[in-house]
């Protein structure tokens, strides 16, 4: 279990990477925070807006925050798997095959309007999304540590694209709208930019490796078993609600578990709280459901989400 020492650095060091991360991206704070706790959590984090509006940015400064390699794949049709996962080519001076690895190998990766690319390239991030992992000729080779996959769509562009499966959607931890910034923060983007890009000058504040030794203590956060039953009985509801044609996964039960154990440590808590579960709810499990009626911005699912909470009750009295 999580010990009060242990809960002030990885607490200490997951505001860190907040802070550090919004000191290139501005006005976009829910964003950052779902991806550097998709982070912690050991997830994957899929960000819908127009472009234009960071989410490149985001991958390459987390990257940077945490002295981690990055890469950046751009989705297209004509993609094809062996293009993100690697091949194995003949050798001349070992006489034999070696792999060469695609840009999936990396601390960060950003696959760029992921829903441009065809079914069959998209299923080529199942395994790694899930397990961590890739098979190419029958070898599996394990990603580095820590990993995390970011995907971008346009969820207002139609044309040219491949709607994610319920299968890949449900390998994100969280989906997260990227809006324009307001006035303010707008303002800002472009002070910070007169110059050059703040990117360039961001310093890391993490080690690589110094962030899997957090995961790790994210993983140890209590859950009280009246929290786990709140989660199953959130799930659940998904899957009666009359507007649901296809309700949230046992995957995303443990997904909105790790996820609030990676808040409650960005909270300065050892233990997850009802209010954990309630507040990621609608990231973790809205992308997951299939509305019965047309749903062409992908939001109906949080909407459902939302009136779903008000409907369980919150367990009270939970042990810290």
């Amino acid at each position: 279990m999580l010990t009060e020492p242990d809960l002030a650095r990885t607490s200490a060091a997951l505001r860190r990477v907040v802070e550090n991360v919004e000191r290139v991206i501005s006005g976009a704070r829910e964003a950052v925070e779902a991806a550097v706790i998709c982070l912690f959590a050991e997830g994957n984090l899929l960000l819908e807006g127009v472009p234009g509006v960071g989410k490149t940015m985001l991958g390459r400064a987390i990257a940077a925050s945490i002295e981690g390699s990055f890469s950046r794949v751009q989705a297209t049709p004509d993609l094809l798997p062996s293009d993100l996962t690697g091949i194995s080519v003949y050798d001349q001076e070992i006489m034999g095959f070696r792999f060469v690895p695609g840009p999936i190998f990396a601390n960060v990766v950003l696959v760029d309007e992921i829903n441009r690319t065809t079914p069959r390239t998209q299923s080529a991030l199942l395994e790694p999304m899930e397990e961590r992992q890739v098979t190419v000729e029958n070898v599996t080779h394990r990603l580095p540590e820590p990993y995390l996959l970011i995907a971008t769509q346009n969820p207002s562009e139609q044309h040219g694209t491949y709607p994610l499966p319920e299968g890949q959607l449900d390998r994100f931890t969280m989906a997260v709208p990227v809006g324009y910034p307001d006035h303010e923060a707008a303002r800002e983007v472009v002070r910070r930019q007169m110059l050059r890009h703040p990117i360039e000058t961001l310093e890391p504040v993490l080690s690589a490796e110094e962030v899997t030794l957090h995961q790790r203590a994210v993983r140890s956060v209590h859950v009280d078993a009246a929290i786990v039953d709140y989660v199953v009985m959130l799930v659940q509801a998904t899957r009666a609600h009359p507007e649901v044609a296809l309700g949230a996964s046992p995957r995303s039960m443990l997904a909105l578990t790790r996820a609030a154990q990676a808040r409650a440590v960005a909270e300065g808590r050892t233990y997850v709280l009802p209010d954990d579960a309630k507040a990621l709810a609608p990231s973790v499990l809205g992308h997951r459901l299939v509305a019965r009626s047309f749903d062409a911005d992908g939001r109906r699912g949080a909407e459902i989400v939302r009136s779903i909470l008000d409907q369980v009750p919150v367990p009270l009295g939970i042990p810290g």
